[in-house]
Order: C-alpha cells, then sequence, then structure tokens
C-alpha cells in the first residue's frame, strides 16, 4: 500500500503542477495587449481551452486513480479518471484514461480471458489517500500474493452497491461491467438506444458512453457540442456532476422545455393533448401546416406588385415554378426561403426587361447587360416586391408558428384538434 499511496502522491503532485501551468495560462491570455482582432479571438481559443483543462482538473482532484492493470511482459498501468503524462521529453503516460483502448482489459479480462493480465488492482482512496486495495489475480500460474486478493473479483463492486446515498448520482467508472462497456464503447453510427428495467444502470452507461465518445471523436463533438435532455430539472440535478467527474466539463444539460432559447415551456398538458402532440400524426401535420404557408395565387387572381415602371405581376404559374424550385432544395421552410426570392426576383426582373426593352420592330431585346443588372437591382430594392414574398413564402419563428397552429389546428381529426386547441390570446404557458 505504501508504493500506491507514494504513486499517488506523484499523480497529485503532477496534476497540481498542471493546474498552475493551466491557471497561469488563463491569466497570461486574459491580459490586454492592443493585438489585432485576428489575435484576440486566437487568445480567446487559448483561454477557452485552457480553462476547459483546468476545470477537469478541479472536477477529478477527487478519486483521480482507482487501478492497476500488470501486463504478463512485466509492464503495469495505472488507470484513472483523465490521462496524465510526465513533464519529459518523452511524455510518458503516467495514468491512463480510462476510456484508452489500452485500459480496456481493465474492465473486461477474466480469469478465463484474461487479455494478458496477471493481476488487475482496484485501489480505492479517500481524497488523496489510499485506503484499500483489491487484487484480482488473472494469470492462474501467478504465485505472487500480495494479501489482497479478491478471488471473485466483485467487493469493489459490492462496496459501491452498498455505499451510502448522496441524492446525487455517482459515476460507475470503477466498476463498470463487461455487458455495460461493450455499450459505452459502441462504434459511433449514429443513435443507439439503450433499454431496460428501473434502476438497471441505463442512464449511468448512457453518460459514460457520452464520455467515451468525447474522447473518442473529441474534435467531432467539439465543434457540434453534445446535449444531455432530461425530463426535468430534479433529473438534471441528480445526474449532474457525474461527466463532470469524468473530465468532461463542456456538456450542456436541458430539460424538453428549456431547448428552444428564450421560451421557457413551464405548463402541462392533460394526457390526451401530451399524447396527440407526442404522435407521430402530429409531426406530419405540422411539416404540411408549414408547406401550407408557402402559398401561390389562385389562378386568374395574380398579385399585383407596384413598381415605377408600372406594375408588375406574379402569377400562379410563375410562383408555382419558384415554389417548387426552393422545396426541391429541401431545406428547411426559412432556408430554403432565399431560393424562392432569388426565383421570384429574377422572374419580375424579366418581366420588367421584356416590357422595357422589347424592339418594336421585332428584333432582339434592346437592353444590354448592363442594364438588366439594374433593374434587377431596382427590383430587389423595391419594398412592394419583398412584401409580396412575405405574403407568398413568410418567414416563421417556431413560437409564432406553433401558436397560430395551436389556435387553428389543421390535418388532424376533429377529437385530436379539440384536444390541442389553444387561442392565441391564452395566457396559458408553453408546455414541453
Amino acid at each position: 500500500m505504501q508504493h500506491e499511496q507514494e504513486y499517488i502522491d506523484h499523480l497529485y503532485a503532477r496534476v497540481d503542477a498542471l493546474r498552475g501551468q493551466a491557471a497561469s495560462a488563463v491569466e497570461e491570455a486574459q491580459r490586454p495587449d492592443g493585438s489585432t482582432q485576428q489575435a484576440r479571438v486566437e487568445r480567446d481559443v487559448r483561454v477557452a481551452e485552457r480553462s476547459g483543462l483546468l476545470a477537469a482538473l478541479n472536477a477529478v482532484d477527487g478519486s483521480l486513480c482507482f487501478g492497476r492493470i500488470d501486463l504478463t511482459d512485466g509492464d503495469s498501468h495505472h488507470i484513472g479518471r483523465i490521462g496524465i503524462r510526465e513533464d519529459d521529453a518523452e511524455r510518458t503516460p503516467v495514468l491512463i484514461d480510462w476510456r484508452a483502448p489500452v485500459a480496456r482489459p481493465f474492465y473486461l479480462a477474466t480469469g478465463h480471458t484474461p487479455m494478458g493480465l496477471r493481476r488487475r488492482r482496484h485501489i480505492s482512496t479517500y481524497g488523496r489517500t489510499v485506503t484499500e486495495l483489491h487484487d484480482e489475480l488473472l494469470d492462474l500460474g501467478d504465485q505472487e500474493r500480495t494479501g489482497h486478493e479478491d478471488p471473485s473479483g466483485d467487493a469493489v463492486l459490492l462496496a459501491s452497491l452498498n455505499a451510502a446515498r448522496t441524492g446525487r448520482m455517482n459515476d460507475i467508472v470503477r466498476t463498470i461491467q463487461a455487458e455495460q462497456d461493450r455499450i459505452i464503447r459502441a462504434p459511433h453510427r449514429g443513435v443507439l438506444v439503450v433499454e431496460g428495467g428501473p434502476g438497471t444502470g441505463k442512464t449511468a452507461v448512457a453518460l459514460h458512453r457520452a464520455a467515451f465518445l468525447l474522447y473518442e471523436h473529441r474534435e467531432l463533438l467539439a465543434r457540434r457540442a453534445v446535449l444531455i435532455v432530461g425530463p426535468n430539472p430534479a433529473f438534471l440535478s441528480y445526474i449532474g456532476e457525474v461527466l463532470p467527474s469524468l473530465g468532461e466539463t463542456g456538456v450542456l444539460l436541458s430539460t424538453p422545455g428549456e431547448l428552444y432559447p428564450g421560451v421557457e415551456a413551464r405548463g402541462s398538458d392533460t394526457p390526451r393533448a401530451a399524447a396527440v402532440k407526442g404522435g407521430t400524426e402530429m409531426a406530419e401535420a405540422l411539416r404540411l401546416a408549414v408547406r401550407d404557408r408557402q402559398q401561390v395565387p389562385e389562378p386568374g387572381e395574380p398579385v399585383v406588385v407596384p413598381h415605377d415602371d408600372g406594375d408588375l405581376l406574379l402569377d400562379w404559374h410563375l410562383v408555382d415554378e419558384a415554389r417548387e424550385a426552393a422545396r426541391a432544395t429541401r431545406l428547411p421552410h426559412n432556408l430554403a426561403r432565399p431560393h424562392f426570392a432569388f426565383r421570384i426576383l429574377d422572374a419580375l426582373t424579366a418581366q420588367l426587361v421584356e416590357r422595357i426593352g422589347t424592339d418594336p420592330y421585332g428584333g432582339p431585346n434592346l437592353l444590354g447587360p448592363d442594364d438588366v443588372a439594374q433593374l434587377g437591382k431596382a427590383i430587389a430594392a423595391n419594398p412592394e416586391v419583398h412584401e409580396a414574398i412575405a405574403q407568398l413564402w413568410p418567414e416563421l419563428t417556431p413560437t409564432e408558428f406553433v401558436a397560430d397552429y395551436l389556435a387553428e389546428p389543421t390535418r388532424l381529426s376533429d377529437q385530436d384538434a379539440a384536444a390541442i386547441r389553444r387561442p392565441v390570446t391564452s395566457p396559458v404557458d408553453w408546455t414541453p
């Protein structure tokens, strides 16, 4: 135990040194220096990186190292919540991140399949003090005994299960079982659903998978961010310390009612309304309701757009072509809107060019490219044109659209529509 205590002391000394370096780097980078805008952007990136490292080092201060694996070839590796290297020329690893491939035998090795391990050691600590060691001898030919052997290999797991509850979910990084490890380290191929009864560890496994994916695909997920969605604030508070304890402090947590910026959905639906809103029919109804906002004039009733050179007409055929072209992009409504607007502007410009530049003797159009470009700018600057575009393909906000839809639901049965109907003037809170 004395040897492990000395090793743990060395690890914490290294953590303290790294913490001091990170804090100094943040302080140095935050000093104003009158540099260029590009230099300030680079400085902000460095501050964010060092601040993240500092937060991670602070979060894993307790139970930094929890295990060691001794290989049959004589090598040993200490396993912990994060990876740490020596400050030497070789950058020698002194603590292996639990998510690294070399650490996987710590969770999967058995006496039947030792995976190259001679011994697996579980290290229990309180603060920075080693309190217990539990060894599992996986090489049956190994005669080295330490007095810490656990023949069943379950002592640490049982101790974890019997530990006093704190009101917060604890990580399971010390006691991940083989079945859980396979889920946590499964290839990142899209959606992964973890099923199981109450209390079977689904949430813990999902959180550890998130930590693993952040380790395995750091560059990709760091750009896109990771969001944990929980049913209510109490649940998020319960699980909120798990990922930071694993060295991941940049994850966002939210309830469904807080997902849209500026809106806090704290109301509640009737069971019937909740069932309608959560059904697949509702998703299709909303999709079609958005398409209904993409309008065309009635045949024979064009939209008249006043212009200095005479009224311009947006008839059914012209608008329908622009609408279909915008829909063909398969972009969401608001992102497809500029494509619709471009087609309308182009069509109105062509209409004006034909009117102004037509050769009375039947020859080619009298307007040159510069003339056409000038007319296009005039069309684009006409507020009446943009008002017509807004009438035919309005820009939608989620809150206004949903409020309007709930006031008069469409594409649903009468019973379903009645269950979710809510007047626009209703003071009722938004619901998740």
